[in-house]
């Protein structure tokens, strides 16, 4: 519902009671929704939200985090499904404003371009705060022991990059309830292929990835093939972002090979929290 139409009942006296979209509880008619526009729905076909997301075991009553959203994609549905009046609510933990990293402008156009994005359909986005995270220089997005599911979408290899791996894990310990979900999609790499702990193509190696998690108070507890890609060769010249929906083809490729291909090959692995 747009603002210049509540305005307009509002000056003819109408009281509303609901907000149009205060809460869905059906993940399928969110996905299906006029609101999510085409070109997100084009990518449900490689991300699997509805799958993905009844994997992680999530619930509307949940307070949920998604780290580093982004652009919102997940957000969007996530957002709708939470159900205020039983507990329910979503943390954007986004990029920090005030961050000194070396792609500290694209993090602040970013984390904009979000508030923006939630500022313009408050009905949509009723139940999402947006905070800033990046341990250890920003608070806590939560409080320690009060969240249930805290998901990361294809954000492990920038923590790797940038060498704040270890500090992000033990925040999501920190927030996670005892037994809480720790939800993680990440672009594979091969098995074959040399570990780099900078994931500099943007590749994790799975085993890798476990074996840290685990050692910080985690216990993997399933995994699904649910956005695998076999098509992915995962050794491009300009790493995972040659595929779409980045598309850094090489000059003179043809851009049809790698659309072909599609998104990544990812894990998808749900961690619970282990102890107080």
């Amino acid at each position: 519902m747009g603002v210049r139409f509540l305005f307009y009942l509002c000056c003819l006296g109408v009281i509303l009671t609901t907000p149009a979209y205060a809460h869905h509880d059906d993940l399928h008619s969110i996905l299906e929704d006029d609101f999510r526009s085409a070109e997100a729905k084009s990518r449900d076909r490689y991300r699997h939200p509805y799958e993905t997301l009844t994997f992680f075991g999530l619930r509307p009553d949940m307070t949920v985090v998604e780290l580093w959203p982004g652009g919102g994609w997940y957000s969007t549905i996530i957002a709708p499904y939470m159900d205020a009046e039983n507990g329910g609510q979503l943390i954007a933990a986004h990029f920090n404003p005030d961050t000194e990293h070396e792609f500290a402008d694209f993090f602040r156009n970013s984390l904009r371009a979000f508030e923006l994005k939630v500022e313009a359909d408050p009905d949509w986005f009723k139940h999402v705060q947006v905070k800033p995270f990046e341990p250890p220089a920003t608070e806590p997005v939560a409080a320690a022991g009060s969240v249930d599911l805290v998901l990361s979408f294809r954000n492990i290899h920038n923590w790797m990059d940038d060498g704040s791996f270890n500090d992000v894990i033990r925040a999501v310990r920190r927030m996670l309830k005892p037994g809480g979900v720790f939800g993680v999609v990440e672009h594979r790499a091969k098995i074959d292929q040399e570990i780099d702990l900078t994931a500099s193509n943007g590749y994790v190696n799975q085993q890798w990835l476990i074996r840290r998690v685990e050692a910080a108070g985690f216990q993997l507890v399933a995994e699904s093939p649910i956005n695998a890609n076999l098509k992915d060769t995962g050794d491009y010249p300009n790493g995972v972002w040659t595929l779409p929906p980045n598309l850094r083809v090489p000059e003179g490729e043809d851009p049809q090979k790698y659309l072909d291909i599609g998104e990544s090959d990812r894990f998808t692995l749900k961690f619970v929290k282990l102890g107080r």
